[in-house]
């Protein structure tokens, strides 16, 4: 795969199903985390506060990741598996017919941003 340069042609170059799941976890965490900055590391989009990566997403062959900061993930474990999805130490993993509810984006990316400033 080539680099990919920004969150955009992250978005394009995932599959076709995948495109509207990418851009609507993009504007929720937009939302959440609006002192963010977009970047891309290890071919992911994700968004950084000062130079921290506090969130970010990936599109697989069959699922999307969502990527937090561990106590973030660690703090809404019970909301998650509530919600039927995966977790691991860093991330959910979801079908994008079963995506993860806005609310929860949201907590997540909020619950992270908060472990920035220590």
């Amino acid at each position: 795969m080539a680099t990919i340069a920004d969150h955009d042609s992250y978005i394009a170059a995932a599959p076709e199903a995948f495109r509207p799941v990418l851009d609507h976890l993009r504007n929720l965490l937009r939302e959440a985390l609006p002192d963010a900055e977009e970047m891309i590391a290890y071919n992911m989009p994700g968004f950084r506060i000062r130079g921290k990566v506090v969130a970010s997403y990936a599109a697989f062959s069959k699922q999307v990741g969502l990527y937090f900061l561990a106590p973030a993930i660690s703090a809404h474990a019970e909301e998650i598996a509530e919600a039927g999805l995966r977790a691991s130490k860093t991330g959910v993993t979801f079908s994008p017919r079963k995506p993860v509810p806005d609310d929860l984006v949201i907590r997540l990316a909020r619950a992270s941003r908060e472990h920035v400033d220590g």
